[in-house]
């Protein structure tokens, strides 16, 4: 809960665009901010202090990845993660395999790579969201170098099938790399189980701070440095490390793995469920990612994206704001942007509905109140555009 009035304090519910610093978070970094601010390539007491930090922090890093020290990069988060993946990997000639529903930090780099002669395979989803394996394979090509797709999807919240993925990547002799900024903290880590061989994480989604992220190399990896100066994460990333927010992503990693084990994810799937079975009450909306048979496709547990027929997502966006309410119409990366959501339309969705879509993406915070309240204030918000806009005016006449 945030702040506002007393009666009605603000509900933030986009906590797929970013999360808020947990309280056990701020003072992890507190004290390398001011305190313990030494460079860890020092060799001075203040410079091995950092080092110190660094190291735990990799180590906790490693624990959360499930994989060696050695196999932890830090950096500023997910889109150079995402871009490291692929610029560091691909060379003229090469072939990448991605989706048409990742995130822009990767389709973004696939049409820069066009330019320098990297040709790409977008797979595109199955209605429900899901990439189905087999598309995955059928487009493998004797010049193909790397798969990359995402863990979660940052829209609907479905997730992908890496694990089998992972093992076509495997069979083919193919390098695996997996955007899992959006699964971060809400299903349990283990590299080894994907099959990857680059994993890509950012600490603002997961109640760390901005600026600050994580990659996992797997060793033997011939992956090339965006960066290049000192010799910095084993000169795979140059340039001085950020402690304070490093020691904040290692906080955020820790906690997030106790409420994977303790009962948080299987309480705020419950109250996403029962606020998006309210809202689907609503006549004219539908789940965006369901199965054939209506079910919701597997995906994480604090996501939810509905379409209201017979309105504008953006200007409910905009009245559920002004009652204190944060949701979202699609990525927070394309926020303004004209054109309806790239994943809702290629899963099938016409431009209307596209644009009629909302993401609710819960805090693990959230409490029943605010699930109470959201469900006072939307169906009321929905009623009322309906009645000022043409398109439904049209309908009902």
């Amino acid at each position: 809960m945030l702040a506002g009035t007393t009666s009605n304090p603000r509900i933030y519910m986009d906590a797929n665009a970013t999360t808020p610093l947990l309280p056990e978070v701020v003072e992890a970094m507190r004290p390398y901010w001011m305190q313990h601010f030494g460079n860890a390539s020092s060799i001075h007491l203040d410079g091995q202090q950092a080092r110190t930090a660094l190291d735990h922090a990799r180590q906790t890093l490693a624990e959360f990845f499930n994989c060696h020290d050695a196999e932890v990069v830090f950096n500023s988060g997910g889109t150079e993660g995402d871009n490291t993946a692929l610029f560091g990997l691909l060379h003229p000639g090469d072939h990448l395999i991605t989706t048409s529903i990742e995130h822009s930090a990767i389709l973004q780099s696939a049409t820069r790579l066009a330019q320098f002669g990297v040709q790409t395979t977008f797979v595109a989803p199955q209605p429900s969201g899901l990439i189905d394996p087999v598309d995955i394979l059928r487009a493998v090509r004797p010049e193909t170098r790397l798969i990359s797709v995402m863990l979660a999807n940052n829209e609907t919240g479905v997730l992908q099938p890496v694990e089998q993925i992972g093992k076509i990547a495997a069979d083919t002799g193919i390098f695996f790399h997996i955007d899992a900024v959006q699964g971060a903290g809400k299903v349990k880590f283990d590299v080894r189980r994907f099959g990857c061989h680059l994993l890509s994480i950012s600490a603002h989604k997961m109640h760390g701070p901005k600026g600050v992220g994580a990659m996992f190399v797997r060793r033997g990896t011939p992956l090339e440095s965006m960066l290049v100066g000192g010799s910095h994460e084993r000169r795979r990333r140059a340039g001085t490390e950020n402690i304070a927010g490093i020691v904040g992503l290692a906080k955020a990693a820790e906690l997030a793995m106790h409420s994977l084990e303790d009962g948080v994810l299987i309480r705020l799937a419950a109250l996403r469920d029962q606020m998006e079975k309210d809202l689907l009450r609503l006549h004219g909306t539908g789940l965006n990612g369901a199965l054939p048979d209506g079910r919701p496709a597997p995906r994480v547990a604090n996501t939810t994206n509905i379409w209201f027929d017979d309105l504008d997502g953006e200007a409910l966006v905009i009245a559920l704001d002004l009652k204190g309410i944060a949701v979202s119409g699609g990525s927070a990366c394309h926020s303004g942007a004209t054109e309806p959501s790239h994943v809702l339309m290629a899963m099938g969705l016409d431009k209307a509905r596209a644009r009629a879509s909302l993401r609710f993406s819960l805090l693990k915070t959230v409490s029943r109140a605010e699930i109470d309240r959201v469900l006072e204030v939307v169906p009321a918000a929905v009623q009322q555009l309906r009645t000022l806009s043409p398109v439904a005016a049209g309908t009902l006449g």
